[in-house]
């Protein structure tokens, strides 16, 4: 027998799924903000949950598109309360990720502008219909809990910059 035909333990070769030729997906560019939420105290930060298509919780940093006429600073500060329920204002930029994905037959292009923020108040809530729930995460368990690669080099990089005497 040659090659690895036939051979027992042998992966098959998987079959790509093509698009009919002559349909191009549509690119577009997404830009959203929001960020890093920080307690008072700076010890615990918002996260909101979402359900992912396999039924898992995924835990990430609350976020959302930018409506006409509003800045990435508002933005991210509406997004904030509108997913969590917390009222915060931003301490400073935090960084940009940038990511592709496809959806509904368009390859999309997305920019997400994040802030360090500090509540200043509000209650937790997960009445967005888009978040299945939220919670104040000890600072010291974000990078074992966000669900997302981009968002925990961002926490490593605001570490430095939560200690109180830094942000005052």
């Amino acid at each position: 027998m040659s090659g690895s035909a036939g051979r027992a333990g042998a992966p098959k070769p998987r079959k790509r799924r093509r698009r009919p030729r002559g349909r191009r997906l549509t690119t577009v560019d997404e830009t959203s903000a929001g960020g890093l939420v920080l307690d008072h105290e700076r010890e615990h930060a918002a996260l909101i949950g979402r359900l992912d298509r396999q039924g898992r919780l995924l835990w990430s940093l609350p976020k959302g598109h930018i409506e006409d006429g509003e800045t990435v600073e508002q933005t991210a500060v509406r997004e904030v309360k509108e997913e969590t329920g917390i009222s915060a204002r931003v301490l400073r930029p935090l960084g940009t990720i940038d990511y592709w994905f496809v959806a509904q037959q368009r390859r999309v292009h997305k920019t997400v502008h994040h802030f360090l923020l500090e509540a200043t108040g509000g209650e937790l809530s997960d009445e967005d219909v888009e978040v299945t729930e939220v919670a104040w995460v000890p600072v010291a368990e974000l990078e074992t809990i966000l669900a997302y690669a981009d968002e925990r080099k961002l926490v490593r990089k605001a570490a430095d910059l939560i200690a109180p005497d830094k942000l005052a």
